[in-house]
């Protein structure tokens, strides 16, 4: 049987059209600034909200994008704006901001990353419902350990670095994820942006202060430069506010000054280092926001037991002005690098600031 040139045109192109099409690779959705909460409690609208959920109805996080290789799936606007919430303490945190990091459907490339949530707070520096911006990240958990009834008499405690023999021995040993040096320049500029943000002061909030000792229990809320210990243990009392103070001392050669304590952060700023190193993100365009829903030591008539028996995530005594104040504070820096993407996408905004 014979064919004629046309003919045989169109029965190869009847069979093409009966071949499944085969799926265009599509553009990288462009991350402008990922927001990076660590719990929710609930739904992530419409109940008692957790670290999420403000960003989400007040900066209308409507579309999720499942992430099944990370704690939580992930929300965006249109705007640019993405959130993610990691789960608690540093071994969630560093594998939920892998997952989010190595997804081929998002560009993060020129992303600005706000670590915003709730943290304890050291009464000699920091009240209730402050916020902190770090300029530096201590590791609580990479170190030695012996029980407190172990403990030689000479010792102030029984922390020890990796590698030393006492505690706070000298030479300073790193051992890498152990300090975190935020970009200095950005951690001003978001400060200079938000130092004066109202955070609203309540009866409450006095009267909870009024229970402890310390320089800046009887201040108001307000934003602060100071950094923090992030360790997955949650650890409590006086004695040990005196070790966070002194290991945070110690790893940054007195240069941090110690205000918070949380359970994620290292972990996040770990895999950020590492997504860092394969050209997926901008370590450099990285904050760390923690605002203080309680105090990490005992109250005067207390134990610190006692004390921690009524450490519960909903239970602290700022818990809803250090959620509120956690979204106000990071909201402004959020807003300022969207509405003006077109300067901060390419040129970081300390460089915009000091021209």
């Amino acid at each position: 049987m014979c064919f004629s040139v046309r003919t045989f045109v169109s029965i190869f192109a009847l069979a093409l059209g009966a071949l499944p099409l085969v799926a265009q690779p599509t553009r990288p959705i462009p991350v402008k600034v990922v927001v990076v909460a660590m719990f929710e409690v609930g739904a992530d609208t419409g109940d008692k909200p957790g670290e999420l959920q403000t960003w989400v109805e007040r900066d209308h996080l409507d579309r999720v994008l499942p992430l099944p290789a990370a704690y939580h799936d992930v929300r965006m606007n249109d705007a640019g704006e993405l959130a993610i919430v990691t789960g608690a303490g540093t071994a969630h945190a560093a594998a939920s901001i892998m997952a989010l990091g190595l997804d081929p459907r998002f560009d993060l490339s020129h992303a600005y990353w706000i670590i915003a949530g709730i943290a304890g707070g050291a009464p000699d520096r920091i009240s209730l419902g402050s916020a902190a911006w770090a300029r530096w990240v201590v590791d609580g958990d990479l170190g030695y350990e012996i029980d407190g009834r172990e403990i030689p008499a000479s010792w102030p405690t029984g922390m020890l670095p990796l590698g030393k023999s006492t505690p706070y021995e000298q030479p300073v040993d790193l051992r890498p994820g152990q300090l975190f040096a935020l970009n200095p320049a950005l951690t001003e500029w978001a400060y200079n942006l938000t130092r004066n943000v109202a955070l609203r002061d309540t009866d409450a909030l006095r009267e909870a202060r009024s229970h402890f000792d310390g320089a800046a229990v009887h201040r108001p809320p307000f934003v602060a430069l100071g950094d923090e210990v992030s360790s997955s243990t949650f650890w409590h009392g006086k004695r040990m506010d005196e070790w966070a103070t002194r290991w945070l001392d110690y790893f940054t050669a007195g240069q941090g000054t110690f205000m918070t304590t949380a359970m994620e952060d290292t972990g996040t700023l770990r895999s950020i280092e590492f997504l860092a190193r394969a050209h997926r993100v901008d370590a450099s365009r990285v904050l760390v926001l923690r605002t203080v829903s309680n105090y990490d030591r005992q109250p005067r008539e207390l134990t610190a037991a006692e004390s921690l028996q009524t450490q519960r995530v909903q239970q602290y005594s700022a818990y809803l002005p250090a959620v509120e104040n956690a979204y106000r504070v990071g909201h402004v820096v959020a807003a300022e690098l969207l509405a003006h993407w077109d300067k901060y996408e390419n040129t970081m905004p300390v460089a915009i600031a000091t021209k």
